[in-house]
Order: C-alpha cells, then structure tokens, then sequence
C-alpha cells in the first residue's frame, strides 16, 4: 500500500470537498466534529497564507487531513487532524501527526475535541502533553433566567453590519488581550462569520457607555437546518467580552443574561458556551447562571 503525505496553502474545491467528507464521517461516528470553527472556516475561505492544510493519501484515497495554524508566536503552532473511521487503527493518525509535527518544526500544540482515548493514546505515544481543557458547558433554556439589568449609564443595542466592525474588534482586542485566538480577529475574521449562514445581528448585543462601546455579547444558533447539523437547534453564547476598564460593573452577567433571553425568545430548549478550564472566575459565573459541564476539548503539546 503507497501511503503519501501532501502539504499545500489553499486546497482546490476538489480537495476541500474530499476534506469535508472525511470531517463528515468523523463527526457520524464521533459525535463532536474533529475541526473547530477557525479551521472550517479556513477550509471553505481561506486564511492565514502561512497555514498549511496535510492531506494524508493511501492508495490515492483521501483518509486524513490536519491543518497546521501558525498565528501565536509566542505559544507556537496549533493543529488539529482527523482520520477517517474506516481507516483507524492502521496507523495512519500517527504518520499524519508525524508530518504535521515536521510542518510545525517540532513545537506544536494539539487540539483533540471530545477528549476521546483514541486522540489521549495517539498524543501520548508520541511524547505529548495534556496541557489544557475547555469545557463546553450547557443550560436549559427552559429554567428560570435571572433579572439582572444593565449597569446605571449603559444601553444595549443590536450590531449593525458595515458600521460597528471596527469599534466591535478594538474591544474585543481589549477584552482578549491574553487569548490570542479571540484577541486577534481582523476584519477579515468578522466579514466570514457575517457571510455565514447562521449570522443574525438581531442575536449580537452591544452595550454603550455614552458613545462608547463597552461589552458585547454575540450569540450563535447551531442546527437551525437539521439537514445540516442533525441535532435540534441549539443556542450559543459565542463571544462574551468587556472593556477592562467596566471589569467588575456586573455588566458581563448583565450581557450574558440578555443574550440568554435572546436565545430563549427564539423557542431554543437548549444553550452552550465554552470556557477554559483554568478560568475558574468565568465557570463560577457560568453556573451561577444554570450552566453544567457537557464535554470537553483537550490541547496536548510537544516540542522537540
């Protein structure tokens, strides 16, 4: 059996369809989609030109893909890589990774969601750590949501398209500024997601202070095309952030609570978030508020 291991920046449409369907089977037989949203996303669009996708081939039938992120140069490359189900067990995840780790020089950080063995015993096998967790935790929308109004001097509007994107990034960039995946979205990354079907600037919260824009929250609905998803539609709390400088005002429960009423306005049963594990400020407000941990997503790391 010839088994071959191609890197490339942009996949062809060809590729990105054998990339999906691989995704696809992974996600059937799995239950939790083995590539986040920034990878999808770049699959479909495009990105980062110093990204680079891995398509793993054994007798030119497409069994894996991994996509390698090289945007934080402080912690270095992350990746995340899937196989298909009908080829596991052959040994396949582990020539994949070992390509995926010669792309990254050696220091890489692993996605694996679900927290499944399978992911914990490939890492391991090749020297990886455990080195971070984030939670998805989940609430009925059926349960009683707290009053919680906005702080005195502050006013909630929705977003609009084409004239909040900038005053929306620099606050988000505030907001983040030691988490790099969120911290640093450009235009480009926002323009994507307004593209997206599931974008409704009816669910994305903007609180002011005056003239001066100060929280957001920006809610997601997943599953609205049960087509696409399979599952019953089912609420998110995507982006929570507030400007340093309202830290302490209560005004991102006060945010959280409306993107809340939001998703249960819309006949949503259900409502998730993640959060990382080691943000225990964040999971105590998360369950003062109803929230439960559901699953897991676990980031491995090696360096040579």
């Amino acid at each position: 059996m010839t088994v071959r291991v191609v890197e490339r920046g942009r996949l062809d449409d060809q590729e990105i369809a054998g990339v999906l369907g691989v995704v696809e089977a992974a996600t059937d037989a799995d239950g939790v989609r083995p590539l986040n949203e920034h990878v999808m996303l770049h699959l479909r669009y495009g990105g980062d030109e110093r990204a680079r996708s891995l398509l793993l081939y054994a007798d030119g039938t497409l069994v894996g893909y991994a996509h390698v992120d090289p945007t934080d140069e402080v912690e270095g490359p992350s990746g995340e890589l899937v196989v298909h189900p009908a080829f596991r067990r052959k040994g396949y995840g582990r020539t994949l990774l070992r390509a995926v780790l010669d792309a990254a020089g050696g220091r890489l950080r692993l996605w694996a969601h679900g927290d499944h063995t399978g992911a914990a015993a490939l890492a391991a096998s090749l020297g990886f750590e455990r080195v971070r967790s984030l939670w998805q935790m989940r609430r009925s929308l059926f349960a009683p949501l707290a009053a919680s109004p906005m702080p005195g001097g502050v006013r909630l509007r929705t977003f609009v398209p084409g004239e909040d994107e900038e005053a929306w990034l620099k606050v988000n960039a505030a907001a983040f500024s030691n988490h790099p995946e969120q911290g640093s979205w450009t235009l480009e990354d926002v323009r994507r997601r307004e593209s997206e079907p599931w974008f409704d600037p009816s669910g994305f919260f903007l609180a002011f202070r005056d003239t001066r824009l100060v929280g957001f929250h920006w809610t997601k609905i997943h599953g609205s095309s049960s087509e696409e998803h399979g599952h019953e539609p089912l609420g998110e709390v995507y982006v929570v952030g507030v400007d340093p400088s309202q830290q302490g005002t209560g005004l991102g429960k006060a945010l959280t609570l409306a993107g809340l009423r939001h998703l249960r306005s819309r006949g949503l049963a259900q409502a998730m978030l993640y959060v990382d594990e080691a943000n225990t400020a964040a999971i105590r407000l998360y369950e003062s508020l109803g929230f439960n941990r559901w699953d897991v997503d676990v980031m491995y790391a090696a360096t040579r």
